[in-house]
């Protein structure tokens, strides 16, 4: 057993289980503070079809490069405070610091984007413009025990788990889960805009060489993977929920994706539960390490990690990734701002299918995204962007606004 292991602490039973879900997953207070994660496919300049492969990525990324790709890299921050992954397919991914101010963000990330730009373009290499790679096959370009189990136990349900993993791009936006009595009411609203946003900013309807008939083919997979740990975890069958219990049941029942140990194999005996686990189907107790690592092999479309991670958004062309970020913020400014937009998306709060298959297309959804755009407008000077700033952003949630209206006609 390694030595990280050695230190955590074991779980003797579901309650401690519990207790440290609760402990880790919602941490409540004033919102303040925003993150985005940014997530591209990346191509060869001249041939966008051609792979593009490990070595030639860690020798582009130099001292950015994560230690998947280079064991010896310090893994430098970029520019403006931003961290760099290479996920399983060669996409790249920047992390950004949280911030208490959108503009202080967006300059920040922007910095970090102009920065990861320059080192690929000097390799002869561009960052693609898509939630789903419109060129090329899946193909692994990282390789780690953990990947590796991933393929493993996806490949037990079929293809979709290799698209997510080796083609699929997306955008993150990060939100503080807020104050303690506000939490149930923005854990409700966060899901219920999801496929109305969706399906507004869907950009996956082609890869690997043909259209998909997907407006968003890398929803479609996750879609695909494994209800247990892809399906959203609120509901509108059950509004009421707990979010705290709602998210301990979602975890406990979900199957181990890895199990971690000293080899380089580390697929899980199929089908068992982390409460099994816990009841002790392995010869050894699962720790507080564990718990957290298990959670980090749950992909719903909102996943709390302290604050909630917004995951169902597609990748974005070039500075288009400020207007969900500014949709979100806005929309979550203010308690009342929050409430509307949940009124207004609770029809379509289950129409992730939909939203996916069809993006704005579907008529429902389309009427939904076009009076959410109007409640983020109304909310826009609440997040005090720069003048040139705040008016790039209405421009741009206007013409959103715009192709949802001409989806409902």
């Amino acid at each position: 057993m390694s030595p990280e292991l050695d230190r955590a602490t074991v779980l003797e039973d579901t309650a401690g289980a519990v207790g440290h879900l609760a402990g880790i997953c919602f941490k409540t207070g004033p919102p303040t503070f925003t993150g985005v994660e940014l997530e591209w496919t990346v191509h060869d300049a001249a041939d966008p079809a051609r792979p593009v492969d490990r070595d030639r990525l860690r020798r582009a990324l130099g001292r950015h490069s994560p230690v998947t790709i280079d064991g010896a890299s310090p893994a430098a921050p970029l520019t403006g405070g931003g961290t760099v992954t290479v996920e399983p397919g060669g996409q790249v991914e920047i992390s950004t610091r949280p911030r208490s101010s959108l503009a202080a963000l967006i300059a920040a990330t922007e910095a970090d984007i102009a920065e990861l730009t320059a080192a690929l373009d000097a390799a002869g290499l561009v960052l693609g413009h898509s939630g789903i790679d419109p060129w090329r096959a899946p193909r692994p370009v990282v390789e780690t025990p953990r990947y590796q189990a991933m393929r493993c136990v996806f490949d037990r349900r079929g293809s979709a788990g290799r698209t997510m993993m080796y083609s699929t791009a997306g955008l993150q936006v990060c939100l503080d889960a807020g104050e303690p009595e506000r939490l149930a009411e923005r854990w409700a609203a966060v899901h219920a805009v999801g496929p109305p946003l969706l399906a507004a900013f869907a950009t996956a309807d082609r890869h690997a060489g043909r259209r998909t008939a997907w407006a968003s083919a890398r929803m479609a997979a996750w879609l695909a993977i494994d209800p247990a740990r892809t399906r959203p975890v609120w509901s509108p069958a059950r509004p009421d929920r707990d979010p705290v219990a709602d998210w301990t049941e979602y975890v406990l029942a979900a199957p181990l994706l890895c199990l971690r140990g000293d080899g380089p194999d580390w697929t899980p005996p199929a089908g068992v539960t982390f409460a099994d686990w816990l009841a002790g189907a392995l010869p050894r107790p699962p720790t507080t390490d564990d718990l957290e690592y298990h959670v980090s092999t749950l992909f719903p479309p909102v996943r709390p990690r302290g604050y909630l991670e917004v995951r169902y958004l597609d990748a974005q062309p070039r500075r288009e990734w400020t207007l969900p970020l500014a949709v979100l913020a806005a929309l979550f400014a203010d308690p009342g701002t929050t409430r509307a937009a949940l009124t207004a998306a609770a029809p379509v709060a289950d129409r992730w299918h939909a939203a996916a298959r069809y993006g704005l297309g579907d008529r429902p959804l389309a009427v939904t995204a076009a009076a959410l755009f109007d409640l983020a407008l109304m909310a826009l000077p609440r997040l005090e962007l720069p003048a040139g700033t705040h008016e790039e952003t209405s421009r741009g949630i206007r013409r959103r606004r715009a192709a949802a209206e001409r989806g409902h006609r």
